[in-house]
């Protein structure tokens, strides 16, 4: 199933910053992980058993707003994000649907303006039609001409996903 918004990954260059030093300022230490299910915010996949990862702090909204010009405040915040701990090819071509998108879990979604500020947000239940969720729910968010860009995170942990943008 197809989607009308475009989940964005970490992009490759941010990763290989993120492979050195994190955005808490700590070398990175890759390991093998021998269970895998750990989501992945490089190729927006599960980690396999016995991929080599890494587990990094990543600061989402300052990465946009170093671009963006922004300026988010104490809305800057970062979090633990498993990567691969080698470059990958990302997203796999053709890919369907939305990441991490299993029915039952809990999403929260966290609206920002062009300034980086939090401008509203949902909690969001998937269901079996995961894909019309978050299309309706990244519908409801650009459906505010203020919403830039949305935070997709997990409920349990409150961990980054991925992120929507305006016109994507």
């Amino acid at each position: 199933m197809s989607t009308a918004y475009t989940p964005r990954p970490i992009d490759p260059g941010t990763l290989a910053e993120l492979r050195r030093c994190d955005d808490a300022g700590r070398e990175c230490v890759p390991y093998v992980d021998h269970e895998g299910g750990s989501p992945l915010r490089c190729c927006l996949r599960r980690v396999a058993p016995g991929e080599r990862v890494a587990l990094v702090s990543y600061a989402p909204l300052r990465r946009w707003a170093a671009g963006s010009g922004a300026a988010p405040g104490a809305y800057d915040e970062q979090g633990p994000v498993f990567i691969h701990a080698e470059p990958c090819a990302g997203p796999e071509e053709g890919r369907e649907g939305y990441p991490f998108s299993r029915a039952g879990t809990l999403r929260v979604l966290r609206r920002y303006d062009a300034r980086g500020r939090i401008v509203g947000g949902r909690l969001l239940e998937i269901t079996e039609a995961a894909a019309d969720d978050l299309d309706a729910a990244f519908g409801e968010a650009f459906a505010d001409p203020a919403v830039a860009l949305v935070h997709v995170r997990a409920v349990e942990y409150g961990c980054f996903q991925y992120e929507v943008r305006r016109g994507d």
